[in-house]
C-alpha cells in the first residue's frame, strides 16, 4: 500500500488523503484519438438531441443526453466546430464505443 498523500481541494474545503493499492494499480484512461468524433462512453438510451447537421457549435456547448443506469450524462462539446453528422436520435439505444456525432 503507498504512504503517499494526496492534497485535495473541493468547494473550498482542503482535504489530504493516502492513496490506496487500487490507485496505484489503475489503468489510465486512453487518450482521446479525434474530439470532432463522439462515441457513446457507456451503454444507454439517447434522452434527447441538442444540435442539427450543419450548426456551428462551441466548446462546452451541449450535444445530447445519454441516459444509462438511470442517469442522465450530458454530453459536451471538446471542440469548436460545426456538426458534420448526427448518427443518432432519440429514442435510440446505443453500445458502448457506438458512433453518435462527428463534428467539423
Amino acid at each position: 500500500m503507498s504512504e503517499e498523500f494526496k492534497d485535495l481541494h473541493v468547494d473550498g474545503t482542503d482535504y489530504r488523503t493516502t492513496l490506496n493499492r487500487k490507485f496505484d494499480m489503475r489503468v489510465p484512461r486512453p487518450k482521446l484519438k479525434d474530439p470532432r468524433i463522439i462515441h457513446a462512453f457507456i451503454p444507454g438510451l439517447i434522452k434527447e438531441v441538442y444540435v442539427k447537421e450543419g450548426e456551428e457549435i462551441y466548446r462546452g456547448d451541449k450535444l445530447l443526453v445519454l441516459e444509462a443506469m438511470k442517469m442522465e450524462n450530458q454530453i459536451l462539446s471538446a471542440v469548436d466546430g460545426i456538426v458534420k453528422k448526427i448518427h443518432v436520435e432519440t429514442g435510440k439505444v446505443v453500445v458502448k464505443n457506438e458512433l453518435l456525432i462527428e463534428l467539423e
